[in-house]
C-alpha cells in the first residue's frame, strides 16, 4: 500500500504529465464504497482481484430456481440457457431502522434503492464526513446509473399470490431517496444509458461540479438481478455466455456473464478537495460521452464512434497516449465486441504513437461478470484500488488471447499478473 507521501508524488506526476492543451478541470475522488460479488467490502474485492479469482456462481435459490427455466439448448423457445452470474449476498437486506423507515416502507422500496442508499452513506464515511453532522455542507448532487427494474415483476407476482405490497421501482427514486435521507440539496437524478449508465452518471456529476451547480457530487450505479425475466430477455438475444467465465479478450469468448453490484464515489473539484484537506483517492482528468449512431445492427458497437470518444478525452485532458500504462476496458467477453473495442483503442492511440505492447489491458468483468448499469462504477473502483495499492491485477480467462485480436501489432497486451501501476484510462460502452 502506498504511503500518503507516495500518493502525493503520484498525483504530482499525474498532473505534470498533462499537455499544455488540457481543457478539462480535474476532479478528485475523495470517497469510495461498494458491494460486489463475493465482496461485501472493497478490501475483499481487492483480495479477489489480486488472486485473479472468478467470483461467478450459480443463480442462488434466494432469487429463483434456475432449474425451472433452464435449457442447455440456446435455441429452445422461452428457455434460459445460462445458470451463472455474479451475485451479491443478502441483496434484500436493509437496516430500515437506521434510516427511520418502517418495515412496510422499506418493503415497498426496490432493493436497488435500499442498497444504493446504504452505499451512499458508506461513501461519505469513507471520505471522513459525518452525514448526520449539522456542519456538513449539503450542496451535494446525486447522480446514479440504473437500468433494470425487476422488483416490479417480483411485486406483481407477489400481488397475484395474495401478498399485498405497494412495491415501487422508479429509477428516479434511487437518487432522490439519497438526497432526501441525507438531506442533500444539489441536482439529483437517475441515468439510464444501458451498460454505460454509471459512467454517464459520473460524467454528468463531473460536469455539474465544473459548472458550479454543486460543491460535491455523489456518483455511482446499482444493478440487481431479481427476476428470471431478465435472464430470459438476455437469452433471447443470445448475449449470455453458456459457461461460468467471462472470457474478456480471451479465446472462446461467447458472451457475457451477468452480474450484480452497487458502488459510489464522492467527488469534488481538485482545487476544492485540496482546500478542504480531503484525502484524495484518485483524480479524474476528464471524461467524454457519445453514441454509436447507426451500425450494421442495433446492438453492434461502432468502432469509429468509440475511437472518436477516446480521442476526445485524450485531447481534453492533454494526456499523450504513450504515457498511459493501463486501460480498464469495457471487455464484455463477446466474440464481436472485444475485437471492435481493441480496434477503436488502437486507432485512438495510433494518433499519438506507433509503439507496440506498452499498455496493459484488463476488464473487471472477467472477475465478477457484467454489472450492466453498475459496470462503470465497478471498473472505476478497480482502478482506484489499483492506484491505492500501486499494483495492476491479473485479468483472468485470457491465457490464450482472442484470435480475432492481433495484440502483437497493437499498443496493448492483456494484464495477466501483478505488476507496478502508473496511470490508467477507463472505458465503458453501453
Amino acid at each position: 500500500m502506498l504511503s500518503e507521501g507516495e500518493k502525493r508524488e503520484l498525483l504530482i506526476r499525474l498532473l505534470q504529465g498533462r499537455r499544455p492543451g488540457a481543457r478539462a478541470q480535474a476532479i478528485a475522488i475523495v470517497g469510495v464504497s461498494g458491494r460486489y460479488p463475493q465482496a461485501e467490502k472493497l478490501d475483499a474485492l481487492w483480495e479477489n482481484l489480486k488472486a485473479g479469482r472468478n467470483c461467478i456462481s450459480e443463480i442462488p435459490p434466494t432469487r429463483w430456481d434456475w432449474r425451472r427455466f433452464h435449457s442447455d439448448d440456446p435455441e429452445a423457445p422461452e428457455a434460459i440457457y445460462s445458470r451463472w452470474g455474479g451475485f451479491i449476498a443478502d441483496a434484500d437486506a436493509f437496516d430500515a431502522a437506521f434510516f427511520n423507515l418502517s418495515p412496510r416502507e422499506a418493503d415497498a422500496m426496490d432493493p436497488q434503492e435500499r442498497q444504493f442508499l446504504e452505499v451512499a452513506w458508506a461513501t461519505f464515511e469513507d471520505a471522513g464526513y459525518d452525514v448526520s453532522a449539522p456542519s456538513l455542507d449539503r450542496d451535494v448532487g446525486v447522480f446514479v446509473g440504473v437500468m433494470n427494474g425487476g422488483y416490479g415483476w417480483v411485486a406483481s407476482e407477489a400481488w397475484g399470490s395474495g401478498q399485498r405490497t405497494a412495491a415501487r421501482s422508479p429509477y428516479w427514486s434511487v437518487a432522490n431517496r439519497v438526497s432526501y435521507h441525507l438531506n442533500l440539496s444539489g441536482p439529483s437524478f437517475a441515468v439510464d444509458s444501458a451498460c454505460s449508465s454509471s459512467f454517464t452518471a459520473l460524467h454528468l456529476a463531473c460536469e455539474s461540479l465544473r459548472r458550479g451547480e454543486c460543491r460535491a457530487a455523489l456518483a455511482g450505479g446499482v444493478n440487481l438481478i431479481l427476476h428470471p425475466m431478465h435472464y430470459h430477455a438476455l437469452s433471447s438475444m443470445k448475449m449470455l455466455s453458456r459457461g461460468d467465465a467471462c472470457r474478456a479478450f480471451g479465446e472462446g469468448a461467447d458472451g457475457f456473464v451477468d452480474g450484480e453490484g452497487v458502488g459510489a464515489v464522492l467527488l469534488k473539484t481538485l482545487e476544492q478537495a485540496l482546500v478542504d484537506g480531503d484525502r484524495i483517492h484518485a483524480v479524474i482528468l476528464g471524461s467524454a460521452v457519445n453514441a454509436g449512431g447507426k451500425t450494421s445492427g442495433y446492438t453492434v458497437p461502432n468502432p469509429h464512434a468509440q475511437q472518436r470518444v477516446i480521442s476526445r478525452v485524450l485531447a481534453e485532458t492533454g494526456v499523450h497516449a504513450r504515457t498511459l500504462s493501463y486501460v480498464e476496458a469495457h471487455g464484455t467477453g463477446t466474440s464481436l465486441g472485444d475485437p471492435i473495442e481493441v480496434a477503436a483503442l488502437q486507432r485512438a492511440f495510433r494518433e499519438h504513437t506507433q509503439e507496440r505492447r506498452f499498455c496493459a489491458l484488463g476488464s473487471l468483468k472477467a472477475n465478477i461478470g457484467h454489472l450492466e448499469s453498475a459496470a462503470g462504477i465497478a471498473a472505476l473502483t478497480k482502478v482506484v484500488l489499483q492506484l491505492r495499492e500501486g499494483m495492476l491485477v491479473p485479468s483472468p480467462h485470457s491465457e490464450r488471447p482472442n484470435p480475432k485480436i492481433d495484440f502483437d501489432a497493437s499498443p496493448f497486451y492483456v494484464q495477466r499478473e501483478l505488476a507496478e501501476w502508473r496511470r490508467p484510462e477507463v472505458e465503458e460502452g453501453g
